[in-house]
């Protein structure tokens, strides 16, 4: 279509930008899971070594765009081949107890916390940074634009993913292996159907809205159950 830019592709020039003022730590943080109805928050930290510019960094986009195998086998080699990486999360019962807002400031923050080098800055997607003592800079659009960004998103997103798999066992019926924990048509029926599990953000109204239908539905089921259990002992 005439007059569509081109997707901007992760590139390394502002972390190249603090390697050649010395600072050769530079992590980047992106999260995975701000939207769904259920699941934890997760977020990665990456730290790509300065002196080795390996052909798998040419492939790395925010995770988002690239397939589901793509993304696994990435993240595999990054957490295999980077200089340091760390995920952290919050559970459901944070994001409830504090909002998502800083329930992900916190899940970032542990996962800064658990790199076993300390950055001398961290690059982090969006507009917000977090209360910590090291140095900071946002980028909007990181994780299409700079490849540590990217790199954390995709890492945060596989381990996201293989917990909400996981998850799909321990509690059946909702489809977590398919969906994720996001709002699509089959969850939030399942979530009428069944109610919630210990795994849904209660604190989100979409969640409230349709355990609240199952409830109604399943009272409505019941009376008219009843209703009928009275007319055939009347005609007997």
């Amino acid at each position: 279509m005439a007059g569509t830019r081109p997707l901007p592709l992760p590139s390394t020039s502002v972390e190249a930008s603090y390697w050649r003022s010395g600072c050769t730590i530079v992590a980047g943080v992106d999260e995975v899971g701000r939207g769904p109805l259920a699941g934890p928050v997760f977020t990665a930290a990456v730290v790509l070594n300065p002196r080795k510019r390996p052909g798998w960094l040419k492939e790395v986009r925010d995770s988002k765009v690239l397939p589901a195998w793509d993304r696994e086998r990435l993240a595999e080699v990054i957490r295999r081949e980077a200089l340091d990486f760390a995920v952290g999360w919050a559970s459901v019962a944070e994001i409830d107890a504090w909002g998502i807002g800083l329930a992900n400031k916190m899940a970032m923050i542990r996962a800064v916390d658990g790199l076993k080098h300390r950055p001398g800055v961290v690059l982090i997607d969006g507009p917000i940074g977090v209360k910590h003592p090291v140095p900071q800079r946002t980028i909007v659009d990181g994780d299409a634009t700079c490849c540590t960004i990217a790199a954390a998103s995709i890492v945060a997103k596989v381990a996201r993913d293989a917990v909400m798999c996981h998850l799909d066992v321990i509690y059946p019926g909702y489809g977590f292996a398919s969906h994720k924990g996001y709002a699509t048509r089959d969850h939030l029926e399942s979530i009428a159907r069944q109610g919630m599990s210990e795994q849904h953000r209660r604190s989100w109204l979409a969640v409230q809205r349709k355990a609240a239908e199952g409830e109604v539905a399943s009272m409505l089921a019941s009376a008219a159950m009843a209703e009928s259990q009275e007319l055939v002992d009347a005609a007997r």
